[in-house]
């Protein structure tokens, strides 16, 4: 073939070759789902609070904000407060608070308090809780133990309920230290100041939950050695129970159910389920009666999630056996745990003079 012809016939074949990739562009290899964080495969989410996902991967929204402590006194109430670690074998930490104008030797009752969070968000240092904690410290007055515990999915339980135990352990043992020999290595502001005679286990919604089987455990366990197996007051703010069956008025719809069901399944791992002791007391009576303090105080809403169990509580636990006294409180008009976000509001005021009483009285 002449050199002319095919040169012709090699730029025709070009030419056809470019249509054609055009026609039919040839496409990279598609990025895995895996790259993209968007693609992963969800476990659980509770929609603007946290998302879980089968990789391992946690993401948060809610209860990720924190605020320092005031060592030297808030400045709304003038309560001092500081970040210390209870139980260092356990890696259990807290953030204290001490009422201001205490003279030496005053003793106060002591109040281990657990925030809520259904078990998954918020620490002792979010916004809402460390403003809780120093209004509580300073109205009852009393010291204030707000307890850093472990979280789910990361720590399913009975992680919760264990840093709860050991962290009653370790209060009720700094208290007593502060009158006996070695008193100066036990955390100074509990040692001087908390009367281990007078500790109230305290929390709201999952926080309350704690507080309860933190009870239960004190009596099923024979008590703490010296101290015995009750403390003074159990104070269940907005307690988050839960069963398999409806009660009373609450909701009998199974989408509704189901995003509570799912919820405890996923804090627990499926361990435990919805009518265990640790979430329905009321499913069982011959635990319930165990519980290990002279009175409990059950404060609800109307508009709670959990107001019909708040009302089974209260109304139930006599009838379980159990010897004590109960004081029930319940706010019209208003949501589960209320008093967080509307801190100062005139029904938020009103709960915490209840709480405050119900500590001094103890």
């Amino acid at each position: 073939m002449p050199e002319l012809s095919r040169r012709v016939l090699v730029a025709a074949l070009l030419v056809v070759l470019a249509a054609l990739l055009l026609r039919f562009p040839i496409r990279g290899p598609k990025p895995r789902a895996a790259m993209d964080p968007g693609a992963e495969e969800l476990e659980f989410e509770m929609a603007g609070v946290i998302r879980a996902y089968k990789s391992g991967r946690v993401e948060r929204f809610d209860g990720t904000e924190t605020v320092p402590p005031s060592p030297d006194g808030d400045a709304a109430t003038g309560v001092a407060s500081k970040d210390v670690v209870l139980d260092p074998a356990a890696s259990l930490s807290a953030r204290l608070y001490l009422p201001p104008g205490l003279e030496p030797g005053k003793r106060l009752p002591v109040v281990i308090f657990f925030h809520g969070g259904a078990f998954l968000v918020h620490t002792a240092a979010s916004p809402l809780y460390h403003k809780y904690a120093a209004a509580l410290a300073a109205a009852a007055p009393a010291v204030v133990v707000s307890v850093d515990y472990r979280l789910a999915p990361e720590h399913l339980l009975p992680a919760a309920y264990d840093d709860a135990f050991a962290a009653l352990k370790a209060v009720v043992a700094a208290c007593r230290a502060g009158s006996a020999s070695g008193g100066e290595e036990a955390e100074p502001w509990l040692a001087a100041h908390g009367d281990a005679s007078r500790v109230v286990l305290a929390g709201d919604s999952a926080g309350a939950n704690m507080a309860h089987n933190a009870a239960i455990r004190l009596r099923k366990e024979g008590g703490i050695d010296g101290y015995g197996d009750a403390v003074s007051g159990v104070a269940l703010l907005h307690p988050y129970f839960w069963g398999k069956e409806p009660l009373g008025a609450e909701p009998t719809d199974a989408g509704y159910r189901g995003s509570f069901d799912r919820t405890w399944e996923f804090v627990c791992g499926g361990k435990f389920g919805p009518d265990h002791p640790y979430c329905n007391p009321m499913a069982s009576p011959e635990e319930w009666r165990q519980l290990g303090s002279r009175r409990v105080l059950v404060t609800t809403a109307e508009q709670c999630w959990f107001v019909e169990r708040a009302r089974a509580y209260a109304e139930g636990i006599k009838k379980s056996g159990w010897d004590g006294e109960i004081q029930f409180y319940e706010t019209k008009g208003e949501a589960h745990v209320f008093f967080l976000p509307k801190h100062g509001s005139d029904n938020a005021v009103k709960e915490l003079a209840v709480v405050a009483d119900f500590v001094r009285r103890c």
